[in-house]
């Protein structure tokens, strides 16, 4: 069993460059898409006079009576090839000290959808929605561990969403929701961590820009129960975020920070650009704690390319 264990190291220490190869691979084959089909022309005359929030409003919309669509509630993507720099092999030690053979390049990907459940609710506004968002972290190339699914998170939601038209400091509050969210890992000790919190979010938009604020209030729980009595030290009591559309190209970001002396937030930098009439390409960049509930408290740097099928806007 020693001897299986230190074969594993040795192939371990000499997996990380072929790792790199394939990041360098697929850097060179998303450039070469990027190239083909760059375009920063004006698509103006193929879109309506209407601000990006308002055309996604009423795309939206359109979904609602009609039972084989989909309504999109967060971005939806799959990025085939992510790089980070520190994998978070600590909370997998406390089963087995010998599983820290985890690889820097994995797929992360996102789904994200929602349901209109009421509408209307007051006058002729209020909108109820059930939502559900899903993000997994996949060892694919990891083959000599079985290519496990490291994490996967669960978040379902209830939310009421108004429409409004508030000025403020030169933007429209076009939007105002609030509602109840649930996130966790589904896993047993030591590896469980979950969390409930109560929101609200606030979109606002000017011409093609959105930017949203959404402050969270966690539920307590017992603490015999609580996985992880620490977690607003690492991810705050909010976030801060926005996109900006460019003639089919969307440039998006997202902060957060515990606001305390001993400092820790995170940053996310999104760009998604278009590759033919239907795809678009997306590369996001993360720095900070909170990418997943396993790593919460952990700091981790990742890169990742793939595509995105629905954006904010």
């Amino acid at each position: 069993m020693k001897a299986k264990l230190e074969a594993s190291k040795h192939i371990i220490h000499n997996s990380y460059p072929g790792n790199l190869y394939i990041l360098l691979l697929a850097l060179t084959f998303f450039s070469v898409l990027i190239m083909s089909n760059w375009s920063f022309a004006d698509d103006s005359s193929n879109q309506e006079e209407l601000s990006a929030l308002e055309r996604r409003i009423r795309s939206e919309r359109e979904t609602y009576d009609n039972n084989f669509s989909i309504t999109p509630h967060r971005p939806s993507y799959v990025l085939p090839i992510t790089y980070n720099g520190s994998p978070n092999s600590a909370p997998y030690e406390q089963l087995d000290e010998n599983l820290n053979d985890l690889d820097n390049v994995e797929i992360k990907y996102q789904i994200s959808f929602k349901f209109l459940l009421a509408r209307e609710l007051i006058a002729d506004n209020g909108y109820l929605f059930a939502a559900y968002t899903q993000q997994s972290f996949w060892q694919a190339y990891n083959s000599r561990n079985s290519s496990p699914f490291r994490e996967t998170n669960y978040e379902p939601e209830l939310f009421v969403s108004f429409l409004t038209e508030r000025e403020v400091l030169g933007f429209n509050n076009r939007v105002i929701s609030f509602g109840i969210n649930h996130q966790s890992n589904g896993r047993m000790e030591p590896l469980s961590r979950s969390w409930n919190r109560l929101f609200m979010n606030f979109l606002f938009e000017r011409d093609n820009l959105v930017l949203y604020i959404k402050p969270w209030y966690r539920i307590p729980e017992d603490e015999e129960d609580d996985d992880n009595p620490d977690i607003v030290d690492y991810l705050g009591h909010g976030e801060l975020g926005g996109a900006y559309y460019l003639n089919k190209h969307v440039l998006s970001f997202m902060v957060r920070n515990n606001l305390q002396s001993d400092n820790h937030g995170a940053v996310q930098l999104d760009w998604s650009f278009p590759l033919g009439n239907r795809v678009n390409g997306y590369i996001q960049y993360f720095y900070g704690y909170g990418e997943s509930l396993i790593d919460y408290d952990h700091k981790a740097q990742r890169i990742g390319l793939g595509i995105i099928l629905a954006n904010w806007i």
